[in-house]
């Protein structure tokens, strides 16, 4: 069982901000950006061409209800939405998700290696704001 799995359980805590029969959605607990949202497929496959067609239709229909609601909530000029595909792309857990970054102009880009924090309270706070639940 992986951490997706775990979360998907209830095993671990997240801030939820979606979830259906077959995916759900949550911040990144080691957020590029503040507002970095995971949409994770719940049947656990390491890549995409091992999920069905509907499966893809149902997650990259939740990518773009979070892209939505990234842009009304936080007002971003932008979203990333970014897959690693594998081990050697950079995929660090081995089970489907995609990755939204809310992006704002003049903002400098993003580094992977580079890591917000969140402050007290405020993860709860852009968990409230992006929520779809």
């Amino acid at each position: 069982m992986d951490v997706f799995d775990r979360i998907i359980a209830g095993d671990i805590p997240s801030h939820k901000i979606y979830e259906d029969d077959s995916c759900i959605s949550f911040l990144d607990i080691a957020p590029i950006k503040k507002g970095h949202s995971l949409v994770v497929a719940k049947r656990c496959v390491p890549t995409i061409d091992k999920l069905s067609d509907q499966e893809i239709a149902a997650l990259f229909s939740v990518v773009r209800k979070i892209d939505a609601k990234m842009r009304e909530s936080l007002k971003c000029d932008a979203v990333n939405i970014l897959v690693n595909d594998g081990a050697a792309a950079g995929q660090e857990v081995g089970h489907v998700h995609v990755h939204l970054l809310p992006r704002f102009n003049g903002d400098g880009g993003f580094d992977i290696r580079v890591k917000e924090k969140y402050d007290d309270g405020e993860a709860v706070r852009f968990c409230e704001l992006l929520k779809l639940l």
